[in-house]
């Protein structure tokens, strides 16, 4: 499969761009556009995303990754095999937590033809090489010490709001995994219970909860946190022990 991850919002040209491209390559590659709405412009608050919604993905998928607000400077395009998963990015720390997490990767720098748009690797630069990845060629490019991909400042997990969905819920960069044992989240000027699930608590509460792929999610029963909270991606949120 290939997976896309994009901040391109699924509403405009870009996304069926960058699909027409790989469909008319491999039309037998399930092409699966996995999130459209990754923060703006953002790739720190991408990077906890990522490695959260790429659980499904198996080796010799290839996930294609775009938030890239650096497109044609001097910034690479990387290729990244990280536990036997292709990813596509930038060079801008995207990839980071996908290095930092993997148990074995190797990356190679990948060259931009010289037809390419300045401003849309997705399409001219990324989604041709995702073609040659899923037929299970390798990329051609220089290769590249994976490490470089990541950004060292950037903690493990983020305790700040790093996506809202169309209910208003509000996902931390927070792992389950690593910060497992927390009484409450302090937000906002309220400390949020840890709840199972929505039905645990009246309606119009908000709690927190482990969302489906392992991160703290920030909720309210039938209504939206982002709303109720006052918050909105890029807050910081404070951890009570």
């Amino acid at each position: 499969m290939i997976f896309l991850f994009t901040d391109f919002g699924r509403e405009g040209p870009y996304v069926g761009q960058m699909q027409a491209v790989l469909a008319r390559a491999t039309p037998d590659v399930p092409v699966i556009d996995m999130v459209a709405d990754l923060p703006a412009f953002d790739p720190k608050l991408a990077s906890y995303l990522l490695p959260a919604y790429c659980q499904q993905a198996q080796p010799g998928d290839v996930v294609l990754a775009v938030v890239d607000p650096g497109v044609g400077t001097s910034r690479l395009c990387v290729a990244l095999q990280a536990d036997g998963v292709w990813y596509l990015g930038p060079d801008n720390g995207l990839l980071a937590h996908i290095v930092r997490r993997s148990r074995s990767c190797a990356a190679w720098q990948i060259d931009v033809p010289e037809a390419s748009s300045a401003t849309f690797h997705g399409r001219d630069v990324f989604a041709p090489v995702a073609t040659t990845l899923a037929q299970g060629q390798k990329p051609m490019g220089v290769s590249i010490d994976p490490q470089t991909l990541d950004r060292a400042a950037w903690p493990d997990d983020l305790p700040a709001i790093i996506y809202q969905d169309r209910y208003g819920n509000l996902l931390t960069g927070l792992r389950v995994s690593t910060v497992p044992h927390l009484k409450s989240l302090y937000v906002s000027g309220a400390s949020l219970p840890f709840v199972r699930t929505f039905g645990d608590v009246m309606r119009g509460t908000a709690f927190v909860y482990e969302n489906a792929n392992g991160l703290w999610e920030l909720a309210v029963n039938g209504g939206s946190a982002a709303q109720v909270l006052g918050l909105r991606v890029g807050d910081q949120i404070e951890l009570n022990s």
